[in-house]
């Protein structure tokens, strides 16, 4: 992340210079990429946290043996909240909910937009699999009551419910609904939920320095014209483009 703190450090010596553009040559900067100081500890807890972050137990539990960084929480607490996670992407909502509340019912009980979220992923589930009986006596018993105390609910429940409209759901101007994407994001949301229940951060640390680094170079492209790093996966440092 050495880049990151030379765009800053960049943007703050120019910030007040005239309107001609800075030209910081590749050798000039990574020079200054030398200068700064990055300990390997601090690096391994970044790692660390994604990985713990997003459930990767195995993978956090190799890494921490071979670099000996400890997780701030227990491994095995990890599982839990991934088979929750698991549960929804594979579509098993009521068996994600009971899962939830297992692990602690306040979750639900405090998180009304969560729960309604849950219950409109069952709802697009009977949808995708052609039990439309039961999906309109489900959306008028679980979620209609919802809806009439939301507005933003009760929008949301429309869109669902008119995919039965439609025979050809999946190209439907609400098909979006079917994507393995709409289940993902419900996964993520019930993991954000959980996560904060126990105190920690909803999202890793590592995805939010990335996108600091993209809007610092974004700044720093109005005032100078410097080595770039326009593939974030790769992080090569790109000529500067006078």
């Amino acid at each position: 992340m050495s880049h990151f703190w030379i765009v800053l450090g960049q943007l703050e010596s120019i910030k007040a210079m005239s309107t001609s553009k800075k030209v910081i040559t590749k050798e000039e900067w990574e020079k200054k990429l030398k200068d700064v100081k990055i300990r390997k500890e601090d690096m391994n807890k970044l790692v660390m946290n994604f990985l713990v972050t997003e459930g990767y137990v195995e993978a956090a539990e190799k890494f921490r043996i071979e670099s000996g960084t400890e997780p701030e929480i227990d491994l095995a607490t990890i599982s839990d909240r991934m088979a929750v996670k698991k549960a929804v992407q594979s579509g098993n909502v009521q068996d994600a909910i009971e899962k939830v509340n297992d692990l602690n019912p306040e979750i639900l009980d405090t998180n009304p937009q969560l729960y309604f979220h849950l219950q409109q992923q069952r709802l697009i589930e009977l949808i995708r699999y052609g039990k439309v009986e039961e999906a309109l006596e489900f959306a008028q018993e679980e979620l209609a009551p919802r809806g009439e105390e939301n507005q933003c609910f009760l929008e949301e429940l429309e869109r669902t419910v008119a995919l039965l409209a439609f025979e050809d759901v999946k190209n439907c101007p609400y098909g979006e609904l079917l994507d393995v994407s709409q289940r993902l994001k419900t996964a993520s949301e019930v993991n954000a939920a959980i996560l904060t229940s126990q105190s920690r951060e909803k999202d890793p640390k590592l995805p939010s320095l990335l996108k600091m680094l993209v809007w610092a170079q974004n700044q720093l492209d109005e005032k100078a014209a410097y080595p770039r790093i326009n593939d974030l996966s790769t992080a090569k440092l790109e000529e500067p483009t006078v």
